[in-house]
């Protein structure tokens, strides 16, 4: 009785069949979305420039001599400044402790970290109105020291650092727990104490994702709105950062100052992308392991 022959089915050839799609919905595909990211992203970028150059280059650029104006580029900047390093802070020791030790209440930890995620900015301010208005139970006592939170720069500060904590831990608890603890338990070994395994194996280890969180947590920073919204009071010069500043213009019809401060929020988004793309070209396989991006 003579044997049929074997037919040998290459898998990686079925692979390809069973995901290559036709030409036409390929192109059909990419065409939707790129219409969808011209009409929802290209199209109200770019006129957010148009609208700010309207009248000219002079009156763009009059638009920041104004005193508000120069007053919420510092407030803008005043705040970052303070908040993200404080999340550097928080995300690198949140994330050491959760990718590195096991102890008890670690998911409960992982999941009040993605908190600000799930819960709107406004109400986020709201709740920091309730803790330290003249009415809670922290207000008059803040109020006799001489210690301001709400409508001031410490309120601004916590409403900021509450929204965009998240993001560098967010983004180095996914490396931490890939390269795992051999390389730490090996300096141990060696002689080095904590801080020297930290300092030299460590944090080399995650720096690129360090450096790719606060990058985003920077530019929410920046741009945030809706917390420092409720706790700002809106006072001009004093409490507005560049987003409110931006409302204020816009509801006084100052449409031409009010895109041009705008356009210098857009321009961070912008350098914000650039950069990013080009810390994912230059450490790809890195990156693409912090948080799947």
């Amino acid at each position: 009785m003579a044997l049929e022959p074997v037919q040998v089915i290459d898998p990686t050839a079925t692979a390809r069949h069973a995901t290559t799609e036709r030409r036409t919905a390929r192109f059909l595909l990419t065409g939707i979305a790129l219409v969808f990211l011209a009409l929802f992203l290209v199209l109200p970028l770019v006129s957010v420039f148009v609208e700010a150059f309207r009248k000219g280059p002079a009156e763009y650029f009059a638009a920041f001599s104004e005193p508000d104006a120069q007053a919420a580029i510092r407030l803008t900047l005043l705040v970052a400044s303070i908040a993200v390093p404080l999340n550097v802070v928080f995300g690198v020791v949140a994330a050491w402790a959760i990718a590195k030790f096991e102890f008890k209440g670690k998911a409960f930890l992982t999941t009040l970290i993605d908190l600000p995620f799930s819960v709107s900015p406004v109400i986020s301010g709201l709740v920091y109105v309730l803790l330290f208005s003249s009415q809670s139970a922290l207000g008059p006592w803040l109020k006799s020291h001489g210690i301001e939170i709400l409508f001031a720069v410490p309120g601004i500060v916590l409403a900021t650092m509450f929204v965009t904590f998240p993001f560098v831990a967010r983004e180095l608890i996914p490396l931490m727990q890939e390269q795992g603890t051999t390389d730490e338990e090996a300096a141990l070994s060696l002689g080095a104490n904590g801080w020297q395994t930290f300092w030299h194996v460590t944090l080399p280890n995650i720096k690129w994702g360090l450096l790719y969180g606060v990058l985003l947590c920077n530019a929410r920073a920046m741009g945030e709105f809706g917390a420092v919204s409720v706790v700002s009071g809106h006072i001009r010069g004093l409490t507005n950062t560049m987003p409110l500043h931006v409302e204020i213009l816009y509801n006084e019809y100052n449409f031409v100052a009010a895109f041009a401060v705008a356009s210098l929020l857009a321009l961070l988004a912008l350098v914000t992308l650039v950069l990013k793309t080009l810390l994912e070209l230059r450490y790809g396989a890195e990156l693409r392991a912090v948080g799947g991006h």
